[in-house]
C-alpha cells in the first residue's frame, strides 16, 4: 500500500495548520457558521442532526495495522468509543467536538490518514474493489491507478468547485465489486489483444434520479488514464448544470444531451488535454505500483483447515459464507461481517478495530480493507489460520456468518444521525436482520441484499438492492417504499418500485411475505431471489405485498 512521503507529510500538515486555525475563527465568533461552512467541507467536517460529524477518507478501501489501530484511538479518545464504516469506504465519527476535530486530523496524518475531499463539490474518495490485489478472477490490482487519481485529484486547481460532488470506483476484475456503473466515472479494466487498459462508464449515479452508466470508452490505454479523467471533468464542468443543484450531476449532463454528443466533445478535449502530459504521470505511476508488490505469501499444509470444516459445523457455516476465492489455492480472503444480527450495519467498536488490526498484523500480512458493503476484509489469510482467526472474532462478536445474506443489510445512518433524513433506517435493518435470525431461515434463502435508505439522496444504495427501501415523510409519518430487481454488479439495474409504501411497523412483515413468496416459486435452491425476480418479473411479489388490493379486484 502507498506510503506518504516527505511531500505528502509537509503538505498535509500544512493543511491541517490552516484547518486548525479556521475552526480557532469558527469558535471566537470570527467566522459565522455559513462562512465556516465551505472551510469545514473542504476538511471533511459535516454538521450533522446533534453534533458535528467527520468523515475519514480510507483511499480505495486500503488499511494497515497501524491505520486501524489509530481509527480506533480517535473513537474512544474523541467520539463515544466506536466509529461508522460507510458505503464510500470510508469512516465516520458521529460526535466529535469541533474544537477536538484539529487534534483528530493531525492524529489521522501521523499514520498516513486524512480527511480532505470527502466532502463539498470535487472529486471524492475514489473507491476500489475490496478484494483488489487478492481475487482469483482479477486481471491485475487496480489500486495503483485509484492512488495515481487520488494524487492527481487532491487539490486539482480546476475540479475543487464542481456543480455537484463526483466519484470514481474502479474494479480490475470481470466481476463488479465496486458497483463501478453507478459511479460519475466508472472504470473497469478489460483486455484487448493482449493489453490491458480501461472500460470507462460515464454518468452512473443514484439519488433522486438513480440512472445506471453509460460506456464512453470500450478501451482506454493505461497511459492516457489522466489526460482522458481531465477531458471528463472539464467537459462535465462547463457543460454540466448549475442553476439547479438536483440536476447538476453529470448523470444529467449525459441524459439532457446524450452519449454521443458528450463522446464527441470529451474525445476533442481529450486530444487537447492529452498533449499536456509529458510522461510524468507514468513515471509517478510506476513508482506508485513499488508500493503495491503482493505479499510473500507463505506455502504449507491446508489439513487444520480442512479438518475444522469438517468437524465444527458452526466454523463451517462461517467459511461458507464469509471466505472468498484467493488467487493463491492455500489462502482465503475473509469479510468480517460488521453485521451482527441486531447491531447498527456498518459501526465498530475501538476495541473490535484492535482484533481486526492485531488479527492483521499477526495473521493477514498487516493488510484490511473496507467494503462499500460496510464490511471489513482480511485479503490474505493462510487457510490453516483461519480456524484460530474465527475464534478470536468470535470472542469480539464479529464472527457473524452472514456476508451475502438477508442480515448483511447496507444502511445509511438515517434519521438517527442524518439532517437531511427523512425516516430511520438503522432501526429497520437491526429488526429485519433480528427477525430472520428468529426465523431461522437466511441461510435457506441465500444470496438476498436488502439496502435502505433514509431519504432520497440513496445513500444506502437502495435503488441496486435486490429488494430496496426508501424511508420517506408522508405528513410527518415514516413511510416506506419497496423497489424489487436492482443489481449492483457487472449487470448493474436500477430496482421497481412495488406501489404504496409501508408504514414503520408494516415494513418489516411486508419484506417478510416477500421472502415467503420467494421461497415458495423459486425453481430450487440454486435461484437466487433476484433471478426468480428477473424469470417472473413483479406480479407475484406485489401480489403478496398488497393482498388487500388483489381482493378489491377480486
Amino acid at each position: 500500500m502507498y506510503k506518504y512521503n516527505a511531500f505528502d507529510e509537509a503538505f498535509l500538515a500544512e493543511r491541517n495548520a490552516q484547518f486548525r486555525a479556521q475552526v480557532a475563527r469558527r469558535v471566537d465568533g470570527s467566522l459565522t457558521e455559513d462562512e465556516f461552512k465551505p472551510l469545514r467541507l473542504m476538511n471533511g467536517v459535516y454538521l450533522q442532526l446533534h453534533a458535528y460529524m467527520l468523515r475519514v477518507a480510507i483511499p480505495y478501501g486500503t488499511l494497515n495495522s497501524a491505520q486501524m489501530r489509530q481509527l480506533a484511538l480517535l473513537a474512544e479518545k474523541w467520539d463515544k468509543g466506536y466509529g461508522h464504516f460507510t458505503t464510500r469506504q470510508n469512516i465516520q465519527y458521529n460526535w466529535p467536538k469541533l474544537n477536538d476535530i484539529p487534534d483528530m486530523l493531525d492524529a489521522l496524518g501521523e499514520v498516513g490518514l486524512h480527511a480532505i475531499q470527502t466532502s463539498g463539490n470535487t472529486i471524492r474518495n475514489t473507491t476500489a474493489d475490496h478484494f483488489a490485489g487478492a481475487a482469483a478472477d482479477e486481471l491485475t490490482d487496480p489500486r495503483p491507478y485509484a492512488e495515481l487519481i487520488r494524487q492527481w485529484s487532491t487539490d486539482h486547481p480546476e475540479f475543487q468547485f464542481l456543480g455537484r460532488k463526483f466519484k470514481i470506483g474502479i474494479t480490475g476484475s470481470p466481476h463488479d465489486r465496486a458497483v463501478v456503473k453507478a459511479h460519475d466515472v466508472g472504470l473497469r479494466m478489460v483486455e484487448q489483444d493482449g493489453e490491458i487498459g480501461f472500460e470507462v462508464i460515464v454518468g452512473g449515479g443514484l439519488g433522486r434520479t438513480p440512472m445506471v452508466g453509460k460506456v464512453i470508452r470500450d478501451f482506454l490505454p493505461q497511459a492516457d488514464l489522466l489526460p482522458y479523467l481531465e477531458a471528463v471533468l472539464s467537459v462535465y464542468n462547463v457543460l454540466g448544470r448549475r442553476d439547479n443543484k438536483y440536476k447538476a450531476r453529470i448523470k444529467i449532463t449525459v441524459q439532457e444531451n446524450g452519449i454521443e454528443k458528450i463522446r464527441e466533445l470529451v474525445e476533442a478535449r481529450f486530444e487537447e488535454r492529452r498533449g499536456e502530459f509529458d510522461g510524468t504521470d507514468q513515471e509517478l505511476l510506476a513508482e506508485i505500483k513499488t508500493h503495491f508488490t503482493p505479499p510473500a505469501l507463505r506455502s504449507g499444509s491446508t489439513e487444520a483447515y480442512q479438518a475444522a470444516y469438517e468437524t465444527d459445523p458452526v466454523f463451517r457455516a462461517w467459511a461458507d459464507t464469509n471466505l472468498a476465492e484467493h488467487r493463491d489455492s492455500d489462502h482465503a480472503i475473509v469479510t468480517i461481517s460488521i453485521k451482527a444480527h441486531g447491531a447498527t450495519p456498518g459501526d465498530a467498536s475501538a476495541e473490535q478495530m484492535r482484533v481486526m488490526a492485531d488479527l492483521a498484523q499477526e495473521l493477514g500480512y498487516d493488510e484490511l480493507r473496507i467494503s462499500h458493503q460496510q464490511n471489513v476484509i482480511l485479503p490474505h489469510v493462510h487457510k490453516n489460520d483461519l480456524p484460530a482467526i474465527h475464534a478470536r472474532l468470535k470472542e469480539a462478536s464479529l464472527a457473524t456468518a452472514n456476508i451475502g445474506l438477508i442480515s448483511d443489510i447496507i444502511a445509511c445512518p438515517g434519521m438517527d444521525y442524518c439532517a437531511l433524513a427523512t425516516a430511520r433506517s438503522i432501526p429497520v435493518a437491526q429488526e429485519i436482520a433480528t427477525r430472520f435470525d428468529e426465523l431461522k431461515l437466511e441461510h435457506d434463502i441465500g444470496h438476498l441484499q436488502i439496502k435502505i435508505s433514509g431519504c432520497i439522496n440513496a445513500c444506502g444504495h437502495h435503488h441496486v438492492a435486490h429488494i430496496g427501501i426508501l424511508g420517506l415523510d408522508r405528513a410527518g409519518v415514516e413511510n416506506y417504499q419497496i423497489t424489487l430487481g436492482g443489481d449492483a454488479t457487472e449487470t448493474a439495474a436500477i430496482g421497481t418500485r412495488t406501489g404504496p409504501g409501508f408504514a414503520y411497523d408494516e415494513i418489516v412483515p411486508a419484506v417478510e411475505r416477500l421472502v415467503e413468496t420467494y421461497l415458495a416459486i423459486r425453481t430450487g435452491e440454486e435461484e437466487t431471489f433476484l433471478e426468480t425476480y428477473r424469470r417472473l418479473g413483479m406480479e407475484p411479489f406485489k401480489t403478496a405485498l398488497y393482498p388487500e388490493a388483489q381482493k378489491k379486484v377480486a
